[in-house]
């Protein structure tokens, strides 16, 4: 008898052989299924607001232990022993995912880390566990791989390494030269069906969403299960955080008072800046239907994800299945607004210290930001004291001239945002706000002309250089009346109401909060050197306001 483990294999003698098992539950998408309301809870289809899945191949195949259990009956039938499984649950064998090459590259591969293990492992002839291994089995050929690139280092393991895959319907040949050419015809054919579905689903997705219906399986902040439903305390957390935005707050600011308030994501987690921006960015809580889109840049090799309005055919904003919680004007002007990067009054660094990051060295030539450091016990200060100092002159940063009490200095930047803050608050109540923003008429105009100079150039009727000549001006006007229009709202909404006491909340903001309004109001503090010991600090202070924008 031969010892060649693939002869045997082909031959059926499996006798003293150690096998081990590839399990695969591949949930594909199934494009006649995909709906809107979720399914019951069943085995088959567990409970969610999303598309339904289920097994793309093999459906006779309901579950793990049916799998294995065929594997080891089929490895034990031939005088074999069946040792090991390799699991992969919830794995497609076709879907490719963006991934970075050993060099530094970018490609896109199917991502199978067991599958890849098992046949590393095949190759050594040990499981994981220390057992010897002699081949691999599979329930069929849609088990083992719908990827050209996996068969070829299948195929690679039974050629060069002498380790045989089999499988229990037939359908699988990798023993033979015929076989193996048999094998990537049908993971060809497989390939293509799983494309042919994508599509599909693709078209599907696109469809319900010219149709403004709501999916996904977790349900929107704002919105309850059905996702058409507005949830009442969740849209009021929204609308006053848009509007605390609009008027000057950080989203920061917004996750630490949800996270106080005990409300939490729809996944029942705490609030982050990150988080809170999503939910204001999202096109939905106006009432537009939105889409994720995904940019890859070819030079960092990283890729962005973003939430976008979907566009009907005339270049409108698809109105989703639902009622919105803000106005698109608010949405609009919020979004203008948490869309740019870090500003000042975002806290964004979370410092510890309400100066850091605010106070400047005076001394001639320095200018460096002020650090907190505690003081040392050989001062016999109170428990927690700390000063402000400038960075000594070794570590490259300062003069190390100037030091300045922490505390005493934190009220006087306290009184100071205060001050400034009533000051503005007494100008925005004496300047009378439009009811009506006075460019709406002109802002529909620039639409309208954009639009109509679109048409004409798909009809061939004017130039390119006429077209985009036009384009860009059109297109700053439209942008500097947006501008203006969200700085009308944001005036507006501070003109409603009274306006903040910050002088008696003060005490009762969150520390991010306090240092949102130190950053908002004082460009920079500068601290001049002591004058004499135990002087006040005001007199040391030279306060640079942020000018509005």
């Amino acid at each position: 008898m031969t010892d060649d483990l693939v002869q045997r294999a082909h031959w059926g003698d499996l006798d003293g052989q150690n096998w081990g098992g590839l399990v695969r539950l591949s949930l594909e998408p199934d494009a006649d299924e995909l709906s809107a309301s979720a399914p019951g809870r069943t085995p088959d289809h567990p409970a969610g607001n999303g598309p339904r899945w289920r097994p793309a191949t093999g459906r006779d195949i309901r579950s793990r232990e049916e799998q294995e259990k065929d594997a080891r009956r089929f490895v034990e039938s031939r005088g074999g022993r069946y040792v090991y499984t390799y699991e992969e649950p919830d794995t497609s064998a076709w879907k490719r995912k963006r991934v970075r090459q050993p060099d530094g590259t970018v490609a896109y591969r199917v991502i199978r880390p067991v599958f890849e293990g098992a046949l590393e492992d095949l190759k050594r002839g040990t499981t994981p566990d220390g057992e010897r291994l002699d081949g691999l089995i599979v329930y069929d050929i849609d088990r083992l791989t719908r990827d050209n690139r996996h068969l070829e280092d299948a195929i690679e393991v039974v050629e060069n390494f002498r380790r045989p895959i089999i499988d229990i319907t037939g359908t699988l040949d990798l023993l033979t030269d015929n076989g193996r050419t048999v094998a990537r015809l049908l993971v060809t054919v497989a390939n293509k069906s799983s494309a042919d579905t994508a599509r599909r689903v693709r078209r599907k997705h696109q469809a319900m969403q010219q149709a403004g219906i709501p999916t996904g399986s977790t349900r929107p902040f704002g919105y309850k299960d059905d996702k058409r439903t507005i949830e009442p305390k969740e849209a009021a957390a929204i609308r006053k955080a848009v509007e605390r935005v609009l008027t000057g707050a950080s989203p920061r600011a917004v996750a630490a008072d949800w996270n106080k308030q005990g409300i939490t994501t729809t996944r029942g987690n705490r609030w982050s800046k990150e988080t809170v921006k999503q939910v204001l960015r999202n096109p939905r809580i106006c009432g537009y239907r939105s889409r994720k889109v995904r940019e890859f840049n070819p030079e960092t090799g990283t890729e962005s994800v973003r939430v976008e309005p979907v566009f009907d055919e005339d270049g409108e904003p698809v109105k989703g299945q639902w009622d919105p919680i803000i106005s698109v004007t608010d949405w609009e002007a919020v979004t203008e607004l948490i869309g740019r990067g870090p500003r000042a009054g975002d806290a964004y660094n979370a410092r510890k210290y309400l100066g850091t990051g605010t106070l400047r060295c005076d001394k001639a030539g320095c200018g460096a930001l002020l650090r907190a450091q505690k003081a040392p016990a050989s001062r016999k200060k109170p428990e927690g004291f700390f000063y402000y100092t400038c960075p000594d002159k070794r570590s490259g940063y300062g003069c190390g001239g100037v030091r300045i009490s922490g505390p005493e200095t934190d009220e006087a930047l306290k009184m100071l945002a205060i001050a400034k803050y009533e000051e503005e608050a007494k100008d925005r109540e004496a300047t009378e706000v439009p009811q009506q923003w006075e460019g709406e008429e002109q802002l529909a105009r620039i639409r309208e002309d954009i639009q109509d100079w679109t048409e004409r150039r798909e009809q061939r009727l004017v130039s390119k250089e006429r077209f985009f000549a036009f384009l860009a001006k059109a297109e700053a006007t439209e942008r500097r009346l947006i501008n203006e229009r969200n700085e009308w709202r944001r005036r507006s909404l501070r003109a409603q109401g009274a306006p903040v006491d910050l002088r008696h909340v003060w005490d009762g903001l969150d520390f991010l909060e306090q240092r949102a309004y130190v950053e908002k109001t004082l460009l920079t503090v500068l601290v001049s050197p002591a004058v004499r010991p135990g002087g006040p600090v005001w007199n040391r202070l030279t306060p640079i306001y942020r000018e509005e924008d």
